[in-house]
């Protein structure tokens, strides 16, 4: 059986829908479970919860609150409360496609070897259009944007399925632990990279993971997270992210990390060129602003100075 945990903080405007998209799919309701995991939201996210069950008896949907906040104690909640053999993770501002749930069921009855699996993020604009500045580069690190092609494969080296699309075998988290909880998002922290420090532990041990491009996930991108503000918070979270997960493996590894920072400057500056030979400063301004933000929060300068 297939456990659907949702972990949610105040997104009550999207949940009902996501809930519909995933009943209205073409896995039969008796092979799967939803559990979703309220993170202390102060919204209508249990009425929202109650509505859908009401409408949907057919359903399973099973409703907890984790009063530790942040996103890698909501996700270990749901590892908790679930009941299935194979988990899957389903971002709480998103809608799926009809044979999202049955294609991870298939892969998984057919795959004995494959531990975890993940889908396209497809990005759906929120009453908003895409701006002049988001390119290749930024479009993933803003919406999540996932695409490998349109063939079953395992996932290259360096690469990893979404946290928002990604299903996994419970006896995963017996083997290299649980989401670390001092990564991952809390209340409105952009910091993360807990699903890069879990899959790393993967690879470690040899445990393959797939990219299935049937399970779509298709994520909302409102306007607020096109801003300015928003940009800076990011992508500083992402510095303060690696430094956090670097740091906890050795400082070694953390060194290691600042190496590769100087590396991906270099890198961000070919670009920077590249755009503006092109006419398109804008595109090349924000790579710049994304590799100066992560900088700063990789070394622990203030975030203060990305104003």
């Amino acid at each position: 059986m297939l456990s659907v945990i949702i972990c949610t903080y105040n997104r009550d405007r999207y949940l009902y829908n996501l809930l519909t998209s995933i009943c209205d799919g073409t896995l039969a309701p008796s092979e799967y479970e939803i559990v979703l995991v309220d993170n202390n939201s102060t919204d209508r996210t249990g009425e929202e919860c109650r509505r859908f069950a009401a409408d949907h008896p057919q359903v399973v949907l099973r409703y907890c609150t984790e009063e530790q906040q942040g996103l890698s104690h909501a996700r270990n909640r749901g590892i908790m409360e679930s009941k299935g053999d194979i988990l899957v993770y389903v971002d709480d501002d998103a809608l799926v496609n009809p044979d999202y749930l049955k294609t991870y069921a298939d892969f998984f009855d057919r795959h004995a070897d494959a531990v975890a699996a993940g889908g396209p993020i497809v990005p759906r604009y929120d009453g908003c259009e895409e701006p002049e500045w988001m390119s290749h580069y930024t479009r993933q690190l803003v919406t999540g944007r996932l695409h490998l092609g349109d063939r079953e494969r395992e996932f290259p080296r360096g690469a990893f399925p979404g946290g928002g699309n990604a299903a996994y075998r419970k006896s995963v988290f017996d083997a290299v632990g649980l989401f670390n909880p001092e990564l991952g998002r809390k209340g409105n922290s952009l910091v993360g990279a807990e699903e890069k420090d879990l899959f790393d532990k993967m690879t470690t041990r040899g445990m393959r993971f797939y990219y299935l491009p049937t399970a779509i996930l298709y994520h909302l991108i409102p306007p607020h997270k096109l801003t300015q503000d928003y940009f800076n918070r990011l992508t500083y979270g992402i510095g303060v992210s690696e430094r956090y997960r670097t740091r906890s493996i050795g400082t070694g590894k953390y060194l290691n990390r600042i190496v590769k920072e100087g590396v991906k400057w270099a890198a961000t500056l070919v670009l920077w060129t590249g755009f503006a030979l092109r006419g398109q400063m804008a595109k090349g301004n924000k790579l710049v602003t994304f590799r100066r933000n992560v900088t700063r929060g990789l070394k622990g300068l203030n975030p203060k100075e990305n104003r």
